[in-house]
């Protein structure tokens, strides 16, 4: 009898044990259930303890509202210029009610995938490729905008969708490379012929300024040497008049001018001006002891002897220098004077002997050769 009273009072406590443990339930946070009763909705638990009618009330879905990532498969998608492209979605969800997202939908997830895909091939289809690879921005806000009209009566609140990968054909991306390589390129040629353009520019501005200032350079020589020259051919020009140097004087420079003027191996004939004879023979007859004017009778000085000696025999030298000259003068004189050619033909007038100012006038010079 006692072994049957225990039984009972085992199979007692074990029953008021699971009734308890059924009418107790614990949420956890970021959790909640849905409670029927009877097989109606009856309320939704929230975080922490709820208790429950036992063997009346069952939780018949657990509901987690902490926002969730999902991502899609690819699919395959066709662009307004006719191009396949795979593009894979990322969606990220929240359920902002767990009962409309219970009873108002079977999957809810599966709901929204179709529902992005659908929206992404719209969106794709009036896309070209171009306008795909770069406006994934605008494909975002567009699907976010949809997915979230429609998922709001299932209690979902869709808050980002991003484009993972959009992946044209294995073609359309060689063609997309090879495309940007030649933008590239061309990108570089163009900076190439910029750089050597400025280089050019450069360079020309810097020798546009080494020409003029060398320019200036020379100019500002030239200005100073013309500067000293004048002062020295100034200084020259007042000196020979302060000395007021006589003729003999002057004849005698001019006959030591002579060799410089034959000088040069080109020079084949040289010129003796008609002067030249008279200023030599006045130098000759000034040396021989011939009187010379009051003007030009030189100023006592003390030379010495030697000198002139020296002076004397250069005197002596030029007079002969000079008769020679004047000889040579003569001949060709003689020799432009001579007859015509007694075999020319008849009728032509005999030449007429050249005029002694051919040979000995100051404008019309004889031509002599050089011994």
């Amino acid at each position: 009898m006692e072994t049957i009273i225990g039984v009972l009072v085992g199979a007692i406590a074990l029953i008021v044990v699971v009734t308890l443990a059924s009418a107790l339930k614990i949420v956890p946070q970021q959790r909640e259930y849905i409670v029927e009763r009877l097989g109606k909705y009856q309320r939704t638990l929230t975080p922490g303890l709820n208790l429950l009618v036992p063997f009346i009330d069952q939780v018949r879905t657990k509901v987690d509202v902490r926002e969730q990532v999902v991502s899609f498969p690819p699919q395959g998608m066709i662009t307004s210029d006719n191009l396949s492209v795979s593009i894979d979605t990322v969606l990220y969800f929240r359920v902002i009610n767990s009962a409309d997202a219970t009873y108002q939908i079977a999957n809810f997830l599966q709901a929204i995938e179709q529902l992005t895909v659908t929206t992404l091939r719209n969106v794709i289809g009036s896309f070209d490729l171009e306008r795909a690879l770069t406006s994934r921005e605008e494909i975002n806000r567009h699907l976010s905008g949809v997915l979230d009209e429609a998922s709001g009566r299932w209690g979902i609140k869709v808050t980002r969708v991003e484009i993972k990968a959009i992946e044209p054909p294995v073609s359309i991306r060689d063609s997309m490379e090879k495309q940007m390589r030649a933008e590239r390129d061309r990108r570089a040629a163009i900076l190439n012929a910029e750089g050597h353009k400025q280089a050019q520019i450069l360079t020309a501005e810097g020798e546009k300024q080494a020409a003029v200032l060398r320019a200036d350079g020379d100019r500002q020589a030239r200005i100073l040497q013309a500067e000293g020259q004048a002062k020295a051919i100034r200084t020259v020009f007042d000196a020979i008049h302060t000395a007021n140097p006589s003729q003999k004087v002057l004849a005698y420079q001019y006959l030591q001018a002579l060799p410089q003027i034959a000088q040069g191996s080109a020079n084949k004939v040289w010129v003796v001006p008609a002067e030249l004879t008279k200023a030599l023979e006045g130098l000759s007859g000034a040396l021989g002891g011939l009187a010379g004017t009051a003007d030009d009778a030189p100023a006592a000085t003390n030379v010495a002897t030697d000198v002139e000696e020296e002076a004397a025999r250069a005197a002596e030298e030029a007079a002969a220098a000079a008769r020679e000259v004047a000889d040579a003068a003569k001949a060709a004189e003689a020799e432009v004077s001579a007859p015509a050619d007694p075999g020319a033909p008849k009728g032509l007038p005999a030449s007429a002997p050249a005029p002694a100012s051919a040979v000995t006038g100051l404008y019309e010079p004889s031509r002599v050769e050089k011994a």
